[in-house]
């Protein structure tokens, strides 16, 4: 399965600044998340990838498989860094179904459904486009 990579500042010492920007997001809108689990723990995502739900991914209708989106729960102010790599939800009204990983990070496995705000951050440089078959 594909990981998500993540750039990890060097530790500086106190007062130090980096000179590094922060990325600033392509799009942002919020939005109903939920989370999903057991019982699709190891079945086949839309790109291929077995399911864990136990890392941090999400599914989304529209966004392209491979995205990376910031997920911020607005009441917490927690967030993480998540990889679009399944299609959903198809429930009316919610917008990003998330792994258990991160409905617990962001705090709300124990609700089921969260207002997020949807951050994102990158588009995947590569698309899957079906080859042509031979005749």
């Amino acid at each position: 399965m594909g990981s998500l990579a993540v750039a990890v500042p060097e530790a500086r010492a106190p007062g130090v600044i980096s000179n590094r920007k922060p990325i600033q997001p392509i799009s942002v809108w919020e939005g109903t998340a939920s989370w999903y689990g057991p019982g699709f723990h190891g079945r086949l995502t839309a790109n291929g990838e077995i399911y864990d739900m136990y890392i941090a991914t999400a599914a989304h209708l529209h966004l392209p498989l491979g995205s990376i989106v910031r997920l911020v729960n607005p009441e917490t102010g927690q967030s993480r860094l998540v990889l679009i790599n399944d299609r959903g939800p198809y429930v009316e009204g919610r917008e990003i179904d998330v792994s258990y990983e991160v409905a617990r990070s962001l705090g709300f496995e124990e609700q089921g459904l969260a207002r997020v705000r949807i951050e994102l951050l990158k588009l995947p440089t590569r698309r899957w486009k079906p080859q042509p078959t031979a005749d």
